[in-house]
């Protein structure tokens, strides 16, 4: 790993251990959180679920006793938002996008992304293999696997210069788990 992404890994699975360990009031150096190089972080069985996604000029940490997935992206991200629609967005999706003009396409595809990025982050999944199969519904609180109609609940909101993305399982919410409010979400 080169050194400037090495030193940006050491430092962002550091941050999420001292943050968790804060939150569940324990020492940094007893939070059960395997983070590899490559690997999407977790905590031991029991210990709750962590996600993390990072941009150039922010970090997200996400912990619930509920699994998660979150995903930022920078609000002026510059994307090619009609070649990403076309190539990796469902069929569904794909007329209500295409239609926009190109600032509200580009505005739109972000939002889809980081909903669709943090599904794949909730899953386990790769971001290479699974796009293409996620889609939001047109009302946006709904993240759905097209193999096998996994349904997530979605939230996004902007932060600042970010957009930000949390999903959870349908059964998680409706049996009253919010994971905006009954977990943590940190951006630095």
């Amino acid at each position: 790993m080169p050194a400037p992404r090495s030193d940006h890994y050491r430092w962002s699975r550091r941050w999420m251990r001292h943050l968790i360990a804060e939150l569940l009031q324990i020492p940094a150096a007893e939070l059960p959180l395997q983070a590899p190089p490559g690997q999407p972080p977790e905590l031991t069985d029991g210990w709750g679920f962590v996600s993390l996604s990072h941009c150039p000029d922010a970090l997200l940490v996400a912990w619930s006793p509920w699994r998660i997935g979150v995903d930022l992206e920078r609000a002026d991200r510059r994307i090619p938002a009609d070649a990403l629609v076309r190539r990796f967005f469902c069929n569904a999706e794909q007329p209500g996008l295409l239609a926009l003009s190109d600032q509200q396409q580009r505005q739109a595809v972000l939002e889809h992304w980081v909903r669709k990025e943090a599904a794949i982050k909730w899953q386990r999944g790769s971001l290479a293999r699974d796009l293409a199969h996620w889609c939001c519904e047109p009302d946006g609180n709904l993240v759905v696997d097209q193999r096998d109609g996994t349904q997530l609940c979605s939230d996004l909101w902007r932060q600042g210069d970010w957009i930000l993305a949390l999903v959870a399982s349908q059964g998680d919410v409706v049996a009253g788990a919010n994971p905006v409010h009954s977990g943590m979400l940190c951006l630095a």
